[in-house]
């Protein structure tokens, strides 16, 4: 029962982090509509300028060093929709997910240049887990609730208590209406972008800090990301909070019948199988 109690916790907080990538993937398309396949990447690399600020010449201490580690991490977002995303932003869904991909490699093979492919941690010290009726809850697992708690408040008050948000809301539900309406679009889709990037950095330090940061960290949860996405719907923000929920419990709870080895094959499985009954998420049309 222990183990059991063990892998719904486990699942939790590993669905805490994959909502904050949902959250985030799911943003940019409900005010672009296509998906951001480059979003993998802002994970990674926001855990990577984690372990720049704190590595040397910098050596911040680590609480410190998250702020120019996000920064970064928005600027990094940023000059992904100035360089690549803003041009083809009449293109077609093809062309945008070529142009995504593409850049994903970049930005991928980039970190590799600079860090090379070994996994890296924070240095942090391992320390014994808190015990609770049985389970085991560590510092940096108790912050990873904490902090994806004062994201969803954070995005909710956003997106429902100030003006930037509405034009937000009404920039993805008809982008040419709201322009017409007078509501500045543009800054609709920056605020957008910065969200995005700040809750992509913010999952990839918190999952860095839990466990370990490589390059290819960005492309398989990108693909837990998506499948959250289906899961809640592409374009819904809750939606993409309670798939990425889902997605870490199921994924956590195999493992009491199947190897752990083979958990993230849980989220490939989920993502196909909403892809071959529901296409029309993805492709906008719904096939008869």
């Amino acid at each position: 029962m222990d183990i059991l109690l063990q892998s719904v916790v486990n699942g939790i907080l590993a669905g805490c982090i994959y909502a904050l990538f949902a959250m985030g993937l799911t943003l940019i398309y409900g005010v672009l509509n296509f998906v951001n396949f480059a979003h993998g990447e802002l994970i990674m690399w926001g855990a990577y300028f984690l372990y720049l600020f704190v590595s040397e010449p910098f050596s911040l201490p680590l609480w410190v060093a998250v702020a120019p580690a996000l920064l970064c991490t928005v600027c990094l977002g940023m000059a992904m929709d100035f360089a690549v995303f803003r041009p083809l932003r009449k293109a077609d869904r093809l062309t945008l997910l070529i142009a995504a991909m593409g850049l994903s490699f970049l930005l991928r093979n980039a970190a590799q240049f600079f860090w090379g492919a070994e996994v890296r941690t924070y240095g942090l010290e391992i320390t014994r887990g808190f015990r609770f009726l049985g389970l085991s809850l560590t510092a940096n697992q108790i912050l990873i609730i904490g902090v994806t708690v004062i994201c969803v408040i954070g995005v909710y008050l956003l997106f429902f208590r100030t003006s930037l948000g509405k034009s937000m809301r009404a920039v993805s539900d008809n982008l040419d209406l709201a322009r017409v309406v007078g509501i500045n679009a543009r800054w609709s889709i920056r605020a957008a972008w910065v969200v995005s990037a700040l809750l992509a950095g913010t999952g990839g330090i918190l999952m860095a800090l839990d466990t370990n940061l490589n390059p290819e960290m960005g492309v398989i949860n990108l693909v837990k990301a998506f499948a959250a996405t289906l899961i809640g719907g592409v374009g819904n923000l809750w939606g993409a909070l309670l798939g990425g929920l889902l997605i870490g419990l199921a994924e956590n709870l195999s493992v009491l019948v199947i190897s752990p080895g083979y958990k993230d094959a849980v989220a490939f499985a989920i993502m196909v199988g909403i892809l071959l009954t529901r296409p029309y998420i993805v492709t906008g049309k719904r096939m008869d």
